[in-house]
């Protein structure tokens, strides 16, 4: 049995929650994804997003802002292992706080996360 692919993850940045979304969804739109597609949305939503229509196969999730290196990670891991569980082939993981984002970024990279996942260039608002 071969390994299914790294996920390809992106790191996606912004003053607002509302401008991260945009982001996602103007990459998404100007690169369509042939698969499905997760977002994990740090802080809450603004209103009206441009995230609010996701086709079936994608699936967005939200968690308390927070910044997510220093508070252990114990929420953005289990939503990302939750996510990781049904392989989506694209991951967009907007977050709040930039401050430590070499951190978040080193941690992604580490085990179990090394095999599992690819990042990208991050993505900013």
């Amino acid at each position: 049995m071969t390994a299914a692919p790294p996920v390809t993850a992106t790191l996606v940045t912004g003053a607002s929650a509302r401008a991260r979304e945009a982001a996602i969804a103007a990459r998404l739109a100007a690169a369509p994804i042939d698969g499905a597609t997760a977002v994990i949305l740090e802080g809450l939503a603004s209103g009206d997003s441009p995230l609010d229509t996701l086709p079936d196969d994608w699936r967005a999730t939200r968690i308390a802002p927070g910044c997510l290196c220093c508070t252990g990670n114990l929420v953005l891991r289990v939503t990302l292992n939750r996510l990781l569980r049904r392989r989506p082939q694209r991951l967009f993981i907007g977050v709040a706080q930039s401050e430590h984002l070499d951190q978040l970024r080193s941690w992604l990279q580490s085990e179990p996360y090394d095999q599992l996942l690819t990042l990208t260039p991050d993505l900013g608002a």
